[in-house]
C-alpha cells in the first residue's frame, strides 16, 4: 500500500531545477521507496550492497560508467570517494536537472561530502516519518492516540498487521548495530541503549546534560558526543529558546525532543493507548508529537518560519514561530478541552512580544473540532484539522 507524502511536490521541484538532489532522513522513513516511485525512469543502485559500495569508492569512474545519469544512488554515504567524480560528471552537463538523485541516512559524513564536492549543485531535502494527516489519509479511522503510540514509520501503515512494538524493537537494534557503530566508537552498545532510553524519558523537557550523564553513569563529554550522534542520525532534535533581550530572565537551555513520538513512547515503555492514557508521561509524549507535526508542516511546505520556544521564570509557550518580526505561539495540551487558564498562559507570553506582532495563538489538543477559547484570540486546534497549521506555513 502506497501512502502519499506531502513532501512529494518539493522533491519533484528540486529534481526539475537542480542537477543533484540529496534526500536525507532517518532509516525506515521511506527515502528509497519515495525516490523510486517519483522517478521510475531513473536507473537504481544501492550502496547497501558491499560490492557496489566498494566499486563506487575504489573505482568511481567505472561505477558511473555502469550507472550513467539519470540514476538514483541509494545510501550514498557508504562511498564518500564517489562525490568528486559526481562533481566532474555534473560539471560536464551542468544544465541537466535531476541527473543524480542521492539518498543517505547518516548526514554527518554525507553533508560534509556534499558541501565539499557538490556545493551549489545539490538541492537537499529531509524526509521525516509520516505526519498524522498522511497516515490518516490512508486510514481514515485512525485515532491520534493510536498514531502517537504506533509512531510514524511508513511500513507500519502500509501494513497494519505489523506489530508496532516488535517493529520498533528491531528498529532500535538496527540503529545501534549499524548507524551508531559508524558514527561513534562505543565500547558498550548496552550503555548507549540505556542512554537512548534515558533521553526518551526526558523528551519535551529542558536538557540538563550533567543530569543525563549522571543517570546513565557516563562522563559529560561522552553524553555530549552521544547526543550529537542522536541528532546526526535523525533520532533527536534540540529546540532552542527564543530571546531577543539577553538581559531578561529567559531560559537559555534547549529542550530535547525525540523526532518520532512512537519511538519515544516505545523507549519509555508505553506500548498501548491504554498505557498512554494512564501514563504520567502522556503530556510529554503529546508535546513530542505536536513538535514533530509542526516541524513536518514547515519542512513539507517550505514555511520558512524559525521554530523555538519561550520560557522564563513565570511564563512559557511550548512553541514560538517567528519570521520578519511576526510570531505564532502555541502550547501542546494532553486534554480534550483546554480552558481559559491554558489560553491565558499564551496571552502573557504575547504581551512580552512586540505589540501586534503575534499573528495567532493556538493550543494543540485532542478536541474533536477546532473552537475559540474565551475572547476568541486563542484557538483550540486538534491535530486532525489540517487548517490548524495554515497560518504556520
Amino acid at each position: 500500500m502506497w501512502i502519499d507524502r506531502h513532501i512529494e511536490p518539493l522533491l519533484l521541484q528540486r529534481a526539475a531545477t537542480r542537477p543533484v538532489v540529496v534526500l536525507t532522513g532517518a532509516r525506515q522513513t521511506g527515502k528509497t521507496s519515495l525516490m523510486r516511485r517519483l522517478f521510475p525512469n531513473h536507473a537504481f543502485v544501492t550502496l547497501d550492497l558491499p560490492s557496489e559500495a566498494e566499486q563506487a569508492e575504489r573505482d568511481p569512474g567505472s561505477f558511473l560508467a555502469r550507472y550513467p545519469p539519470p540514476v538514483i544512488v541509494d545510501e550514498v554515504q557508504y562511498a564518500p570517494g564517489l562525490f568528486r567524480h559526481l562533481k566532474a560528471a555534473v560539471d560536464r552537463d551542468r544544465g541537466r536537472a535531476g541527473a543524480f538523485l542521492l539518498t543517505g541516512s547518516q548526514p554527518l559524513g554525507l553533508m560534509k561530502s556534499v558541501s565539499d564536492s557538490l556545493a551549489g549543485r545539490a538541492g537537499i531535502v529531509e524526509l521525516e516519518p509520516l505526519s498524522f494527516a498522511e497516515a490518516r489519509a490512508a486510514h481514515p479511522h485512525l485515532a491520534v492516540e493510536e498514531f502517537l503510540v504506533r509512531g510514524g514509520f511508513p511500513e507500519l501503515y502500509a501494513n497494519l498487521d505489523i506489530e508496532s512494538e516488535g517493529f520498533l524493537r528491531s528498529y532500535v537494534a538496527t540503529y545501534l548495530e549499524r548507524d551508531l557503530r559508524q558514527l561513534l566508537q562505543v565500547s558498550s552498545l548496552r550503555d548507549y541503549e540505556r542512554f537512548l532510553r534515558a533521553a526518551a524519558l526526558r523528551t519535551a523537557q529542558l536538557l540538563n546534560r550533567s543530569d543525563l550523564a549522571r543517570d546513565v553513569g557516563i562522563s559529560g563529554s561522552t553524553a555530549g558526543a552521544w547526543l550529537s550522534a542522536l541528532e546526526a542520525s535523525h533520532q533527536l532534535v534540540l529546540l532552542e529558546p527564543w530571546f531577543a533581550n539577553r538581559t531578561k530572565g529567559l531560559v537559555k537551555r534547549p529542550k530535547l525532543y525525540l523526532r518520532d513520538a512512537g519511538l519515544a513512547a516505545f523507549l519509555c515503555g508505553v506500548h498501548t493507548t491504554q498505557a498512554l492514557h494512564s501514563s504520567p508521561l502522556a503530556g510529554a509524549l503529546w508535546e513530542t508529537l505536536v513538535c514533530a507535526e509542526i516541524r513536518r508542516a514547515q519542512s513539507n511546505r517550505r514555511g520558512g518560519w524559525d521554530l523555538n520556544f519561550w520560557r522564563d521564570r513565570m511564563r512559557e509557550a511550548d512553541f514560538l514561530l517567528h519570521r520578519a518580526g511576526t510570531f505564532h505561539l502555541a502550547d501542546a495540551k494532553w486534554t480534550e478541552h483546554p480552558d481559559g487558564r491554558d489560553a491565558e498562559v499564551l496571552r502573557k507570553v504575547a504581551r512580552e512580544l512586540s505589540a501586534g506582532a503575534v499573528q495567532s495563538m493556538s493550543i494543540f489538543c485532542r478536541a474533536p473540532n477546532a473552537y475559540p477559547i474565551g475572547a476568541g484570540d486563542v484557538q483550540a486546534v486538534p491535530l486532525a484539522v489540517p487548517a490548524g497549521f495554515e497560518g504556520w506555513i
